[in-house]
């Protein structure tokens, strides 16, 4: 005799175990770019603004003026590029940092970035930025993720399984996308 229930309780776990990497990297992810409205998950961005003083106007119209930004504010990563947005600015591109400069009133703003750690490396499996080979993968964990909550009904029996109380939270389950899916659409 076949005793279904004893494998499926063993694909069940170890299919579990397998998950369970993937889920917490999908899971911290999910809520990241949940609130991706209040805030970056990939980058962390700092504003800072300081003066450096009156430019002379020997240098405002050189091809020293990025040179002469820089070395005011400190900053020697390695330049990108710049723009003009008018007469009276420059926009100055570093390396993890961009840096806006008054060129009338010598206020300078500085906008840094820095990748968030954990959050900006799970963002890019969850939302499958590498395709390829990891969208194989991504597939095979949905379908884990499908037989784990089929399998996980039939795991008890009588009044506490999918027979009893297992029923009603079952459907309480599907009850609450439809609702919100109602809701929202």
């Amino acid at each position: 005799m076949v005793h279904w229930r004893k494998w499926l309780r063993i694909l069940h776990r170890d299919i579990g175990y397998i998950a369970t990497g993937l889920t917490v990297i999908y899971s911290i992810s999910g809520i990241a770019v949940n609130h991706v409205q209040d805030w970056n998950p990939n980058y962390s961005i700092t504003e800072t603004t300081t003066m450096i003083g009156h430019i002379p106007d020997s240098i405002v119209n050189s091809n020293n003026l990025v040179k002469y930004i820089l070395n005011k504010v400190g900053e020697t990563g390695k330049l990108k590029n710049t723009f003009y947005p008018d007469s009276a600015s420059v926009k100055i591109f570093v390396e993890g940092n961009t840096i806006t400069a008054n060129l009338k009133s010598g206020e300078v703003l500085q906008e840094k970035i820095k990748s968030r750690t954990v959050f900006r490396e799970t963002n890019f499996l969850h939302l499958n930025a590498p395709k390829k080979l990891w969208t194989f993968v991504a597939d095979i964990f949905a379908a884990a993720l499908i037989f784990l909550a089929i399998s996980g009904l039939f795991m008890i029996k009588g009044k506490k399984g999918i027979t009893g109380r297992g029923a009603w939270l079952t459907a309480l389950g599907i009850l609450i996308p439809v609702v919100f899916y109602l809701i929202y659409f």
